[in-house]
């Protein structure tokens, strides 16, 4: 099976109270869509930097994102994560301020993950960002895996 890394902002739309905002909505409404009919057909794995962001803010929601967690593999932030990380930031793929999306970045990269799922459009799923982040991974000898939101995994017979 096709290995896909969560990214905190799936588990944070996955669990969050329903939003009034449209484009907030629509989201939770595909990554709900998306976790209970597609997940099954991915190996799954999360990160410590994940479970580290889902479990800040409001108790009640980040206990309801940790619990969503248990049980999906946690890969791990080593040496050569942070190194690759550093990377993507010092040439300027990324903003400094940016330093946890490098990592998420680097975490899917290093451990060879197929997808990298997330809702980050800003910095990781960004159509201006993600060919400077392909071509510095590909520079350093790294395939940078495909980054997609849940829509885009949600399979070729939906309508």
């Amino acid at each position: 099976m096709k290995k896909v890394y969560l990214e905190t902002s799936i588990i944070s739309f996955l669990t969050g109270k329903p939003s009034s905002n449209l484009l907030s909505a629509a989201w939770q409404n595909i990554t709900n869509e998306w976790w209970e009919n597609r997940r099954a057909v991915f190996d799954l794995y999360s990160s410590e930097l994940v479970i580290e962001e889902a479990g800040q803010g409001d108790l009640s929601a980040s206990k309801k994102r940790l619990a969503i967690l248990k049980g999906i593999p946690l890969l791990e932030v080593n040496d050569a994560v942070s190194h690759l990380s550093m990377k993507l930031i010092t040439p300027g793929a990324l903003p400094k301020k940016a330093i946890n999306d490098a990592l998420h970045i680097s975490i899917a990269t290093i451990h060879k993950m197929d997808y990298l799922l997330t809702w980050n459009c800003r910095h990781i799923d960004n159509a201006e960002i993600k060919p400077k982040m392909r071509g510095l991974l590909m520079k350093y000898g790294y395939v940078c895996p495909e980054i997609c939101t849940p829509q885009e995994l949600l399979g070729g017979g939906r309508s």
